[in-house]
């Protein structure tokens, strides 16, 4: 896999008002004289969206929430960006021909058309929306072949695997270990959890990040969606995808490879590492961000995560194990679930009872299409939502 080192690299970024998107940007600033900014949307926080456009001078803002365009438009009309609003225009704007890089940083399942569109056009995809994989994972890989793109993944720890297989391509995978921090109720017990508030959910003990996947984090669903990524990004069996919790958050996964030998990739927990890598791989750029210091750290420790009392990690390898529309399933009802407990309408411990049962009553497709997913998606929300607990 080569991508082109010319010296200045044009991208976009889907969801640039978001946690990816927005420490995106803030790596674009250290390198402006190699990074333009090409397109940059958002669903619904038009504001902020307006003040990147300003600063970044984008050829193209999309705002998807079309009562906001009228808003945007007018807040733009005297640079010369073009606004567009909608789904519609998400999933055109990223096959512009000056467009190298799609970050795709948008929550959810949302990421999956434009994604797909993009690696039509041939862009090669930094890749922040694991779930563009967990719903349609072997249409995006098989596309990305055809296509010649590379999908170079920006979650902390795929980017760690992606690190460690570097120069190994002759060397088979006996598997890979994606860390788990372990969220802010790890070792906690069901009893316990039965009393958690959003606001505990909320607060993870290492890393910021918004809402959804802060919540996805506490759940272990997170991890869960990770390993059904993994499975597609490293063209893995699921016996070859552990997970380990790792509180300290430095190792941010490991690979062992066919001999024993086992190859970790390290460092302090902040995004703009992996999101610099994506951006500028094959090539390291000099940034002075915080050093890890081995001394401050005396001790690493690791355990394995209890997928009785997170029980959504336990689907998630149920969904990847029965592969078909199952993750597309999974994917939805939690969606569903999050934001039920986000509004405080469920408890935390039923999150994991509304993606079982909503996998229970939606047919099992083995080979489904991209209609099919579509269709899977919206049933599957649609059961959720009615889900009563």
């Amino acid at each position: 896999m080569s991508l082109s080192t010319e010296s200045i690299k044009h991208i976009a970024i889907l969801g640039s008002t978001g946690s990816i998107g927005t420490q995106t940007l803030e790596v674009v600033r250290r390198f402006k004289d190699k990074i333009q900014v090409e397109v940059l949307t958002a669903e619904n926080n038009s504001d902020l969206l307006i003040h990147q456009a300003i600063e970044f001078l984008p050829n193209v803002v999309v705002i998807g929430n079309e009562l906001a365009y009228e808003k945007v438009k007018h807040a733009l009309e005297s640079f010369p960006i073009k606004v567009y609003t909608g789904a519609t225009a998400l999933a055109s704007v990223v096959t512009m021909d000056s467009i190298d890089i799609v970050v795709t940083a948008l929550v959810g399942y949302a990421g999956l058309i434009p994604t797909v569109q993009a690696i039509k056009a041939g862009k090669h995809i930094a890749l922040a929306n694991k779930e563009t994989l967990v719903v349609a994972g072997d249409i995006v890989t098989s596309l990305a072949k055809e296509h010649h793109v590379a999908i170079l993944p920006v979650d902390s720890e795929h980017s760690a695997i992606f690190q460690c297989l570097t120069g190994e391509l002759r060397n088979p995978i006996e598997k890979i270990i994606l860390t788990a921090s372990g969220g802010p109720f790890r070792g906690k017990t069901i009893k316990e959890l039965e009393q958690v508030t959003k606001a505990q959910a909320l607060k993870h003990p290492n890393w910021t990040m918004g809402a959804k996947i802060t919540i996805d984090s506490a759940t272990l669903m997170n991890k869960g969606l990770e390993v059904i990524e993994a499975k597609w990004l490293f063209g893995l069996e699921p016996h070859q995808i552990d997970v380990v919790v790792h509180p300290q958050s430095i190792i941010h996964s490991m690979v062992q490879f066919q001999d024993g030998s086992i190859k970790a990739q390290m460092g302090l927990p902040d995004m703009r590492l992996p999101i610099q890598y994506a951006l500028t791989y094959p090539e390291r750029w000099l940034v002075d961000y915080p050093r890890f210091d081995f001394t401050r750290f005396p001790s690493f420790t690791f355990e394995p995560p209890d997928m009785e009392t997170f029980r959504n990690l336990k689907l998630a390898y149920y969904a990847m194990d029965k592969g078909g529309n199952t993750p597309c399933v999974l994917n939805a009802a939690n969606e569903v679930a999050v934001a039920k407990f986000l509004k405080e309408e469920i408890n935390f411990l039923q999150i994991p009872y509304v993606v079982e049962e909503t996998i229970s009553k939606i047919k099992y497709i083995e080979k489904p299409s991209l209609e099919d997913y579509i269709q899977t998606d919206q049933e599957a929300r649609k059961v959720a939502e009615g889900i009563n607990v």
